[in-house]
């Protein structure tokens, strides 16, 4: 199958280095797709997990390869670190076809200009109570660790897939104020970029809509949803799901709303 062509893809949460990372979702993308710039918007490697236990199958290590390797193949990687491979925010700059940022300013083709975030800057808890960050993500760890036993005893009863660490963080009332809080704060944290719309990762709730006039695209994660999103040759964005079924010739797609392997050979010593 041809691989389908896109200006720009935006990834970001894959959780490299965890149990919960969906590294063969992330990995049939990138084979389906090429792109000129590919954003990869924070959280690539879990560093949090890391230090806890080391876990690091070939399967991640192909991934890192694979983004690599469109890098060298001539698609301008820019990586915006996130709070949980925050080390690398250190070594901001240019290091050949990839770019490492804080933050970028990204321009569409049809001249519409949105900030690139990965979100964390924005998170209370993250910024100020980084004990609980640690604390909550231990427990969203457990919670996703638990949903294969879960799913074994649905598939035997010829249930299909259901998430439990999703249920729980969506019924927890605290957790649907914190995601609508943090929304409005990426908006109005937007407003000070003279930009037209935010694109950004953190909460894992992927969203393509419109926020008090500015455009608020959320990439989700790699870990439960596989969603990601990219722009056309127009400019026209879109939001990607079901990016986790195997058997899925064709990715599907969320509009935007008006308003093959080598042997790796790294251009980057990333420390871990």
């Amino acid at each position: 199958m041809a691989a389908t062509h896109y200006r720009t893809a935006f990834i970001s949460d894959l959780h490299l280095g965890t149990r919960g990372c969906n590294a063969d979702a992330v990995l049939r993308f990138l084979r389906r797709c090429e792109f000129d710039t590919l954003y990869v918007v924070g959280d690539l490697i879990d560093v949090w997990s890391l230090r806890r236990s080391r876990y690091w199958p070939q399967s991640h290590n192909d991934v890192v390869q694979k983004i690599l390797r469109k890098g060298r193949k001539g698609t301008r990687i820019i990586y915006i670190p996130g709070n949980h491979d925050e080390m690398l925010r250190g070594f901001v700059g240019e290091y050949g076809s990839l770019s490492v940022v804080r933050r970028a300013i990204h321009e569409t083709a049809d001249g519409r200009r949105l900030l690139v975030i990965h979100g964390d800057e924005l998170d209370t808890i993250v910024q100020n109570v980084k004990w609980l960050a640690y604390v909550g993500d231990v427990g969203y760890q457990t919670l996703l660790k638990l949903n294969g036993p879960v799913n074994f005893l649905r598939r035997k009863l010829g249930l299909g897939y259901w998430s439990l660490s999703a249920y729980v963080k969506h019924r927890v009332k605290n957790a649907v104020a914190f995601i609508g809080a943090f929304e409005q704060a990426v908006v109005r944290y937007a407003r000070d970029f003279n930009v037209q719309g935010v694109l950004c990762g953190h909460i894992h709730q992927a969203a393509n809509r419109e926020i008090d006039g500015v455009a608020y695209y959320n990439c989700g994660d790699f870990v439960e949803s596989c969603t990601a999103f990219v722009e056309h040759l127009d400019g026209r964005m879109e939001l990607l799901t079901g990016l986790q079924s195997p058997g899925a010739e064709e990715l599907e797609t969320q509009p935007d709303r008006p308003a093959e392997e080598e042997d790796f050979q790294p251009e980057l010593a990333l420390p871990v």
